[in-house]
């Protein structure tokens, strides 16, 4: 999903990718054909502007989903102030759990059976920093791969020649790194998760739900800072944690897109250069246009997928909510 652009076209681009969510394409629709609406949003910075924001913080104060665009545009151009302070204060941050049912092989193809320190940036509440706490039911052509626990399970339907590993990687170390990490034992911060989760999708708001207790079980080491100043040395820091026998793997999702380009170069290049230099493997799961040099070494995925990357090639693309992983060769280890 963009996030900076003109407002037109980021809605007119979410309303296609939100083709599982008949509210959310109504309003994206909606406001992608409401001059009225567009102006409002234009006092907002840019990045400020992007619809899964905008519509939780009018969810957040109140209005109904599903519901018609007409509610929708009503709470906004009503707004006294509320739900722009929302938008301005709080992110989308969302903490999809059933990510790590993609992101998994790829770990542990990183990990060659060595224990893992993991760290992630956006990591927002931390949830997907718990692969090891979950079982998965990996659903392919030649039949089930299960892997991890009996309860909770993340299913997702698999393609090509998936590195599905049937036992987990052992996380000896978790942390993350978010401008404004949150905290799972915070009501007001998991009320916020739970409403982001898109009206109709009842699965995926009990799946967070899950993914909120297992994490308070044992909350992360989440620190508060730009990835671009703190990631270099808290890969040091997890590289002390996990030993000369363990491995440390940089994973994010659906988290560059909110750098702005020359930020974005920045962090792939900072990537590199550490997974050159043997200090970490990295597994990205972002938009095509989002790591361009990721998305280049890879056949072009389906409109709306993910592609998936370790150490800067891609290996696959991903549902962005999950539920499907296509994977295209196996990397170099």
């Amino acid at each position: 999903m963009r996030v900076y652009g003109p407002i037109e076209e980021k809605y007119r681009e979410f309303a296609s990718y939100a083709d599982d969510s008949p509210c959310f394409r109504e309003w994206a629709l909606g406001v992608a054909g409401d001059p009225e609406v567009q102006a409002w949003l234009g006092t907002l910075p840019d990045p400020k502007q992007q619809p899964n924001l905008v519509f939780a913080a009018a969810r957040w104060h109140g209005l109904e989903a599903p519901a018609p665009y007409d509610a929708l545009r009503a709470a906004l151009l009503a707004d006294d102030g509320p739900i722009r302070d929302t938008i301005l204060s709080r992110a989308t941050q969302t903490n999809e759990a059933g990510r790590m049912a993609t992101l998994v092989p790829a770990i542990a193809v990183a990990a060659r059976g060595r224990p893992v320190a993991l760290l992630e940036t956006g990591a927002s509440a931390g949830l997907c920093l718990f692969p090891d706490r979950w079982g998965f039911r990996w659903s392919t052509p030649e039949g089930l791969v299960t892997a991890g626990r009996a309860s909770p399970t993340l299913v997702c339907a698999v393609t090509g020649p998936a590195p599905l590993p049937p036992t987990l990687p052992a996380i000896a170390w978790r942390g993350g790194i978010d401008l404004n990490p949150l905290d799972v034992t915070s009501r007001d911060d998991t009320d916020w998760l739970l409403n982001l989760v898109w009206p109709e999708h009842d699965d995926r708001r009990a799946q967070l739900a899950t993914a909120i207790e297992v994490a308070r079980a044992d909350p992360p080491d989440l620190r508060r800072g730009d990835l671009l100043e703190l990631l270099p040395g808290l890969v040091d820091e997890a590289a002390a944690a996990v030993g000369p026998d363990g491995v440390v793997v940089v994973q994010h999702s659906a988290v560059i897109a909110y750098l702005d380009p020359a930020a974005r170069q920045r962090f792939t290049r900072m990537m590199a250069e550490l997974v050159a230099e043997g200090r970490c493997r990295w597994v990205s799961n972002e938009a095509p246009d989002v790591l361009p040099g990721v998305a280049a070494t890879g056949p072009e995925p389906p409109f709306g997928q993910f592609v998936l990357g370790l150490d800067g090639r891609a290996v696959g693309h991903t549902h962005s909510h999950g539920r499907k992983l296509h994977w295209e060769a196996s990397p170099r280890d």
